[in-house]
């Protein structure tokens, strides 16, 4: 008897396992590259461009990994003896190895999360420390979108955002598979994953987007914010270690 055709592994782990195409190979043998420290590295500057333009944003920062781009964001929010408030699964909270309080002195404040990752309006304003000096400052609002693979609505990120502006806090979105979010977004209202994706993004002062998940790329993530703010996150990617020379051929492979 013939033996069974032997089937291809899928591997699903994770979205981070995935291989380079063949076209991100191609545009990686051919980018054009320079020193990205010195902000020389063409290719780095057209993806930076690209994704700020992209989520309605001034300005962006190429970064080796997600949890940087979390660190640098958060960091460029806080000072030290303030706090972030976060979802207790969040991913800068948990899985990132304290890198804020490690490196920053900055407190979180974990918050236990809905069951679609969002967190209570009225669980934020009992986190929110008064002005005390026994307390640390509260600065910021982080939330993850997507979330365990649960899109957060738009209609909470609007309401957060704005309960958030109101009570003085910056707002940061781990947003490392924001495009699945746009995607599933665009699907349900009939509009542009591009339109959803300014959207969910808009309502936020940083937001941090990874292109080694969802796209597949073999590396990589984006800060975006004001100038201001990517102005700082510079400094923090370098104290960091973060500083890349020829990373075209990195940035290619996103763009």
């Amino acid at each position: 008897m013939s033996s069974a055709p032997t089937l291809p592994r899928v591997d699903l782990r994770s979205d981070t396992v995935t291989r380079p195409t063949p076209g991100m190979r191609q545009a990686m043998s051919q980018a054009l590259v320079g020193d990205d420290v010195f902000a020389d590295d063409p290719s780095v500057n057209a993806l930076q461009e690209k994704i700020a333009n992209l989520l309605g944003f001034e300005a962006a920062l190429f970064m080796p990994t997600g949890t940087q781009s979390n660190l640098c964001g958060v960091l460029s929010h806080c000072q030290r003896g303030e706090e972030y408030i976060v979802g207790q699964m969040a991913h800068c909270y948990r899985w990132e190895g304290g890198g804020a309080a490690v490196f920053g002195s900055v407190q979180p404040q974990p918050l236990t999360q809905q069951a679609d990752g969002s967190l209570a309006l009225a669980d934020i304003e009992a986190a929110i420390k008064p002005d005390d000096a026994h307390f640390a400052k509260t600065k910021l609002l982080a939330l993850e979108n997507t979330w365990g693979g649960k899109v957060l609505p738009q209609s909470y990120l609007s309401e957060a955002s704005a309960f958030a502006l109101q009570k003085g806090l910056a707002r940061h979105l781990d947003g490392a598979r924001l495009f699945n979010a746009a995607v599933a977004q665009a699907a349900a209202r009939g509009t542009s994953p591009y339109d959803e994706a300014k959207r969910i993004a808009q309502c936020f002062d940083s937001v941090s987007v990874c292109f080694s998940k969802g796209l597949g790329a073999p590396m990589g993530s984006a800060l975006c914010g004001t100038k201001e703010l990517i102005g700082k996150a510079h400094r923090l990617r370098k104290m960091a270690g973060g500083g890349l020379r020829q990373a075209g051929f990195m940035a290619a492979a996103a763009s």
